[in-house]
């Protein structure tokens, strides 16, 4: 299952780092390396009571693998086991041979087969910018598969579309197997279906040396925009691979009373990534802040549940039992 990097992409983020280290701070040390980044973590990373992660016996278990003389190899494999105790696909380390990763995804069953829906749902499916999209139930509902979160579109191509089924019963937004991507992505996506600002959320990032030490709540609204509103029932498509962004968009839509989510729960990946510069000059990055939905429940990174549970059943790939159970819903 396609796993990508966001809520920004892993290349920008780095791209916009700009740590510098003076000459006596830089070295290939493996023990200053490893000190370095337990140091950065302890300090900053956000999950650690949420995912009940002894961060201290991580480093006893960890350190004692590493010595003055050991190869970058053996230091890449000892850091990647201890960012991987996060278990957190926001977090990475970035060598020059090798980048570092947990895969969230891959630790579930896969619920979307793209063939599936193409072959037996839209064979016949329009394309407006990143959307698929095409009438199922005989024009009664619209369905929109919407990949990446990554995949920019215009409030023009947003506005197309949603025009297109102003006359359907209700929507169908297929975002599983979509990784995440441009935050703002999901703001513009999911503006259409209200018609008043709505608090949908609440962000808090890690602010001091205590593992539960945050700043205060920052409020996070959706406000209509666009030409075109969708007020009828919208049923959004998750599953494991629905990680990043798209956990952040399955977490707003609880404040939507006209969105339901139907599937499996997403994969996580509900905290903002941020990070910096080893000493020897890799890159590394992990979760900062907490994403809260609007009773204070945090269960972004274990995944969003879906209001209806449904698996996809492998041993038929003529029927998607998930597109099937929010048909359901609609008509």
């Amino acid at each position: 299952m396609k796993q990508t990097f966001a809520l920004f992409s892993l290349f920008t983020l780095l791209a916009c780092e700009k740590v510098l280290f003076e000459k006596d701070l830089a070295t290939t040390d493996p023990l200053v390396n490893f000190e370095y980044l337990w140091t950065e973590v302890d300090k900053k990373y956000s999950y650690f009571q949420l995912k009940n992660i002894d961060w201290k016996t991580v480093y006893d278990t960890l350190k004692p693998k590493l010595s003055s003389q050991s190869t970058e190899f053996e230091l890449f494999d000892v850091l990647s086991q201890m960012l991987n105790t996060l278990r957190d696909d926001h977090t990475n380390l970035i060598a020059p041979f090798n980048v570092s990763r947990y895969n969230v995804a891959l630790r579930h069953p896969e619920n979307f087969n793209r063939r599936t829906v193409l072959e037996h749902y839209i064979p016949n499916a329009w394309s407006t910018g990143p959307f698929l999209h095409d009438f199922l139930a005989d024009g009664a509902v619209g369905y929109i598969r919407y990949s990446s979160f990554l995949n920019d579109f215009t409030n023009a191509q947003w506005d197309f579309v949603l025009q297109r089924y102003r006359d359907t019963k209700g929507l169908i937004i297929d975002l599983r197997a979509n990784g995440g991507g441009n935050i703002f992505n999901v703001t513009k996506l999911l503006s259409r279906f209200t018609e008043e600002k709505t608090l949908a959320g609440y962000t808090i990032t890690r602010n001091g040396p205590a593992h539960d030490q945050f700043g205060p709540k920052e409020n996070f609204f959706l406000t209509p925009s666009g030409k075109v509103q969708y007020l009828k029932p919208v049923m959004i498509l998750i599953d494991r691979g629905s990680y990043s962004a798209t956990t952040f968009c399955a977490v707003l839509t609880l404040a939507l009373p006209n969105v339901t989510l139907v599937g499996d729960t997403t994969g996580g990946g509900g905290g903002l990534p941020n990070g910096g510069q080893l000493p020897n000059g890799w890159r590394y990055r992990f979760s900062i802040s907490q994403l809260l939905d609007l009773k204070g429940n945090n269960y972004a990174e274990d995944g969003v549940p879906p209001q209806i549970q449904v698996a996809f059943d492998w041993s038929d790939l003529t029927t998607d039992e998930i597109i099937q159970r929010a048909l359901q819903e609609l008509l």
